[in-house]
Order: structure tokens, then C-alpha cells, then sequence
């Protein structure tokens, strides 16, 4: 199976364009200490189901370090919970990668995607002010490929990233197989929780065990 790999930019901060407000409250806060355990965290939470898996095989050493280049993590929550991230590294002509971007299952459909996106390619582009010892950002670029979700490109387009090369090649090692999930059945197709939907919150009731029915 061929792989197509999309390479989108913004060269200019008025390139971005915005986002219709999400369906629910989001808050979009940067995780301002560096955590491997927490950064592996979202990798695999958001993207186990789309092949994300370089980045797996690292030691918390190999996190810690790439997190110690400048590198900023930006997360959406909702309620408290983890809804998505982008993660932003710096490069040393004036360019930031987003490197990660992406929902974990129960948000997508809310419109936080386009939300989340947008403000985190403003944050790539106004890096420099949190980072004084970096030049102010002159370009904003990512990739995206044909394992993603069927949504990215869209939503890359629709904030006003344009596409300036395209690849096809074979996929290795890293794409065959299945994909590793937070955890077997976890993924894009996950019913959405209802609390996702802004259900009040209540206590949850569960499946009563066999240890339960005993007591």
C-alpha cells in the first residue's frame, strides 16, 4: 500500500485563518513543564489509531530531551479532560514544525479540531515572545499523510495552510501491521461519551462485578 504525504506552510501570520467556536467549552492551556510521561501520553491516546508509532519505541530520556529543544505542548481540555494537543518545535531559520496535532476519539465531531488548530498555529506563530532567544517566527509548516484522519487535510486547508509538495512511497516497518491504540478497541470509532455531549455530571453506574454481586 502506497502512503501519499502531504507538506503544507503558512509564510505569513495573516495566512491563518479562523475557526468556527467549538460545540463545547474548551479550554486550550500550555503544558508548561516538560513531562515524557505525559507527552507519551497524548501521542498515544490521540494518535495509536493513526500510525503514530516513531516516536513509541523512545526512552524517557529520548523524550525528555526532544521536550528540552524548545519544544511546546499545547492541550485542549473539556471538562477537566484531555480532548486533544499540538505539539510545536521550534527549528533554528525562523521555522516551527507542528510535529503533532490531533483529538482523542470522544472529541472529534465537536469542533474543537479546527478550534485547537487554530490557536495553536497562532502559537506557533508568536513563539518568539515566550522564547526571546529565538527569531520571530517566519513560517509554520506540517505534514500530514494518507494514514491520517480523512479530516486533516481539510481542516489543515481550511486554517490556511497550503500545500507546497506531495509525496507517494512505499510505507516500512513503521506502517504495517495494526496500530498500536491506547488500548485494543480505542479509537476514532468509539462511541462518543456522553459527557463529551455536556451531560450533567452525575456519578457514572457501572457493570456490578461478580465480586459486587457477592457483597
Amino acid at each position: 500500500m502506497d502512503v501519499t504525504t502531504w507538506y503544507l506552510e503558512q509564510t505569513s501570520r495573516s495566512d491563518l485563518l479562523p475557526a468556527k467556536p467549538p460545540s463545547v467549552e474548551v479550554d486550550i492551556v500550555r503544558a508548561e513543564l516538560p513531562s515524557p510521561e505525559f507527552s507519551r501520553f497524548l501521542t498515544t491516546a490521540v494518535g495509536g489509531d493513526w500510525h503514530w508509532t516513531n516516536k513509541l519505541p523512545w526512552t524517557w530520556d529520548e523524550w525528555a530531551d526532544w521536550l528540552a529543544g524548545g519544544v511546546e505542548t499545547w492541550v485542549a481540555y473539556h471538562r477537566g479532560t484531555p480532548a486533544g494537543f499540538v505539539e510545536l518545535a521550534p527549528q533554528d531559520d525562523a521555522t516551527v514544525e507542528i510535529t503533532s496535532f490531533g483529538l482523542l476519539a470522544w472529541a472529534i465531531g465537536q469542533g474543537i479540531g479546527g478550534h485547537l488548530l487554530e490557536v495553536g498555529t497562532a502559537r506557533a506563530w508568536d513563539l518568539a515572545d515566550r522564547q526571546p532567544e529565538r527569531e520571530p517566527t517566519r513560517r509554520v509548516w506540517l505534514h500530514t499523510c494518507s494514514l491520517d484522519s480523512p479530516v486533516a487535510l481539510a481542516n489543515y486547508r481550511a486554517r490556511g495552510f497550503r500545500v507546497y509538495d506531495t509525496r507517494v512511497n512505499v510505507p516500512g516497518d513503521e506502517h504495517e501491521g495494526e496500530t498500536p491504540g491506547p488500548w485494543p478497541g480505542a479509537g476514532p470509532r468509539t462511541r462518543v461519551l456522553p459527557a463529551a455531549l455536556g451531560t450533567p455530571p452525575g456519578r457514572p453506574q457501572h457493570p456490578r462485578t461478580d465480586r459486587q454481586e457477592r457483597l
